[in-house]
């Protein structure tokens, strides 16, 4: 008998690509960002979709259709037909958040298939990280026939780093930069995740440190103009348009906008020379899964989080 296969990827442009490149399988198409946001382990909720789209809906005037995401994930319901679960998800921290809660869904439903990852990031002869979107059909291909085959201790893995994003502590993240796994870019993606907590001493995240040195570094012509420079060089966490522009208007307290450009002022001086920690007064309130950014400083010293001053009980 035929295999039959479920694709999942992450998000609506791969699975039109897929299906231009004639994938007849079925798919599943993953919308979400658990990268930002609360989160609670047990996706299979009405819980979860409740805080789901109300995180959305507050920060990013998302109105999420609800039964429509159910409908998509209603395709697990009869997972028994399938022999095995392809999971097309990429080498930044926002492809692979959502790739812990997909595992981790599979588990929850208790889905005991072979999944097997196709996972972009480098590509031999290309300078820079590539998307799944951005590769050739030729590179497609080769990535399918390369896919890996996860192992039990590669869903164990998933499964406890997603329960310790949810949960209280990221510093128990930390350990698991170096573990061993077929998750090739995850120590990255668990660096980034804890370095996008405000800097002990400037109270920026190092993607907004980055913002103010690329305004600073270049002669940037407009807001839009720094939108594509910042979406450009955020090395590992792959955020889209909407999360650069929240961070940009978070930011421009740092910077002066005219006709002859954006120009760092003074403040976005201060900043980057770390002679003042901003963080209260930028105020970016985000949630990442079980705690609140503004709860949490990084320090340098220490390669940790330690818990804002404020904060402390």
């Amino acid at each position: 008998m035929a295999k039959q296969i479920l694709h999942i990827t992450n998000g609506s442009a791969l699975t039109d690509y897929l299906r231009e490149l004639d994938f007849k399988d079925d798919i599943l198409t993953w919308q979400e960002m658990l990268c930002e946001g609360p989160t609670i382990p047990n996706i299979t909720s009405d819980h979860f979709f409740e805080i789901r789209s109300q995180f959305l809906r507050k920060h990013y005037d998302i109105e999420v259709n609800t039964e429509e995401l159910k409908s998509e994930l209603s395709k697990l319901d009869n997972a028994d037909k399938y022999s095995e679960i392809h999971l097309w998800f990429e080498y930044d921290l926002f492809c692979h958040i959502n790739l812990l809660g997909v595992i981790n869904l599979l588990h929850q439903k208790e889905i005991n298939k072979p999944l097997y990852l196709i996972c972009s990031g480098r590509v031999e002869g290309e300078k820079n990280l590539k998307g799944l979107g951005e590769l050739t059909p030729e590179q497609i291909t080769d990535h399918y026939k390369k896919r890996v085959l996860l192992t039990k201790e590669d869903k164990d893995l998933a499964i406890t780093l997603w329960r310790t994003y949810c949960g209280k502590d990221h510093n128990i993240l930390k350990p698991y930069i170096v573990t061993k796994s077929n998750f090739k870019y995850m120590s990255n993606c668990l660096k980034a995740h804890l370095k996008r907590f405000p800097h002990q001493k400037s109270g920026l995240s190092v993607l907004e440190d980055n913002i103010l040195r690329l305004v600073r570094d270049n002669d940037i012509k407009s807001k839009h103009h720094l939108l594509g420079y910042s979406l450009n060089y955020q090395g590992y966490y792959g955020f889209g348009d909407t999360q650069h522009i929240r961070m940009i208007d978070k930011l421009s307290i740092f910077f002066d906008e005219s006709e002859s450009g954006v120009k760092l002022n003074r403040k976005g001086h201060e900043a980057l020379l770390r002679q003042h920690n901003f963080a209260s007064e930028l105020n970016n309130n985000m949630i990442y899964g079980g705690i609140e950014r503004l709860g949490f400083q990084f320090s340098v010293e220490q390669n940790k989080l330690v818990k804002t001053i404020l904060h402390v009980n």
